[in-house]
């Protein structure tokens, strides 16, 4: 399952990097009408550079797919995919939250961020 999704746009002049396919999806689809073109390389994260000493050299991506919204059929292909990625909520049952428990521990933050630290950006 690949990391970072990266795309290319406006004849490599424009990049943007996202999460997952669906973010690369919806971002197409809604950029795309706007664009200067309509084509869209996508790009998956790949595994690190590795300079010559050993040292951790930067990201690498590899392309996996151009989308041309110009194509005949492909904004609906995309649609569909978007569809199908998207989470199914209409069987969701609504979950009521459990009781506070005072063996619980303190609220904290979600997630953390992790500065990257890229010397020439790796791709």
């Amino acid at each position: 399952m690949p990391g970072q999704w990266q795309i290319s746009f406006d004849h490599g002049h424009q990049q943007r990097y996202l999460p997952d396919r669906q973010a690369v999806l919806t971002y197409v689809l809604a950029i795309g009408p706007k664009a200067a073109s309509q084509r869209f390389e996508v790009f998956t994260e790949t595994a690190p550079v590795q300079l010559a000493d050993g040292s951790a050299g930067g990201r690498a991506f590899s392309l996996v797919e151009v989308i041309d919204l110009a194509r005949p059929g492909e904004p609906e292909r995309l649609r569909a995919e978007l569809r199908d990625l998207a989470p199914d909520t209409s069987a969701a049952t609504p979950v009521s939250p459990a009781p506070p428990s005072s063996s619980a521990a303190p609220p904290g933050p979600a997630g953390r961020s992790v500065a990257e630290n890229v010397p020439g950006g790796g791709s």
